[in-house]
């Protein structure tokens, strides 16, 4: 798995790529803020939008503990942190994101509540009952194993914790899928169940569902806008390589329904 997720995000180029695009857009490399950040960093659909949506559903306080199991380069740990006082411990299995991500903590003050790691999701570093949250947002695609990604979650929550998801799943009836997309450059490289197949697989691991929402129509909606909206000099094509090709097959998928967008919400239970 490390080597397949490596060559699918590693391009060398992230740290320079991003910092020449916060220049060209005349931000203050040492003056910067979250906000500024906000069109680059969150590397899933419906960008901040979406985890703005899945972190009002669940209870975080300046005094939760809370993990971004596979946290790119950090928009969503930087979001919650910024906007709850709390701590948070991001994981990410690509070395370059990890490095990225630590050096814009570093830019916009946020180093001191933001502890990053480099791990695979599915064999969390950390001692059972850790976090009282748990996000995971467009990570399970590449992950074939998840029993062992759930079960990871499940381990390092506290019962009562609350495990977040913002996730792609295959349509019922789904035609072939068009690459490359976002989260895989050719099939090999996907791993998507449907909708009712990852509730499954997250209920199983010892969660009760609290929230499973279907947006896929909104998450449609607002992509097709973006795709629309004039060139800027921020944002995740600033690092994502082919993003314009990768993000017209992804909304092309959303919008005919070959690709459902869920959110969802689960309760660590005692089994």
């Amino acid at each position: 798995m490390n080597a397949t997720i490596g060559a699918q995000y590693s391009t060398g180029l992230s740290r320079r790529n991003i910092e020449q695009a916060l220049i060209n857009a005349g931000k203050d490399l040492d003056h910067l803020v979250p906000a500024d950040l906000g069109l680059l960093e969150d590397f899933h659909t419906m960008g901040r939008y979406a985890t703005g949506q899945l972190v009002d559903l669940i209870d975080i306080t300046s005094t939760s503990k809370v993990l971004d199991a596979g946290s790119g380069i950090g928009g969503t740990a930087r979001f919650v942190a910024d906007r709850f006082g709390c701590r948070v411990t991001a994981v990410d299995l690509t070395d370059e994101y990890c490095e990225t991500h630590r050096w814009l903590n570093e830019r916009v003050g946020l180093d001191d509540r933001i502890s990053v790691r480099q791990a695979d999701v599915t064999e969390l570093p950390f001692a059972d009952a850790t976090f009282q949250v748990a996000i995971s947002q467009h990570v399970q695609m590449n992950v074939a194993d998840k029993t062992r990604l759930y079960s990871e979650a499940r381990r390092v929550l506290v019962s009562g914790g609350r495990l977040a998801l913002w996730d792609l799943t295959i349509g019922k009836n789904s035609q072939k899928l068009d690459y490359p997309l976002p989260w895989a450059d050719h099939p090999a490289r996907s791993h998507l169940v449907t909708s009712d197949q990852l509730r499954l697989h997250v209920e199983s691991c010892g969660f009760a569902i609290e929230h499973w929402n279907d947006l896929t129509d909104q998450a449609s909606a607002l992509m097709r806008a973006l795709l629309n909206q004039p060139p800027n000099p921020l944002g995740l094509h600033a690092f994502v390589t082919d993003f314009r090709r990768k993000a017209e097959n992804l909304t092309c998928a959303v919008a005919d329904g070959r690709l459902r967008a869920i959110q969802g919400v689960a309760r660590a239970i005692t089994r």
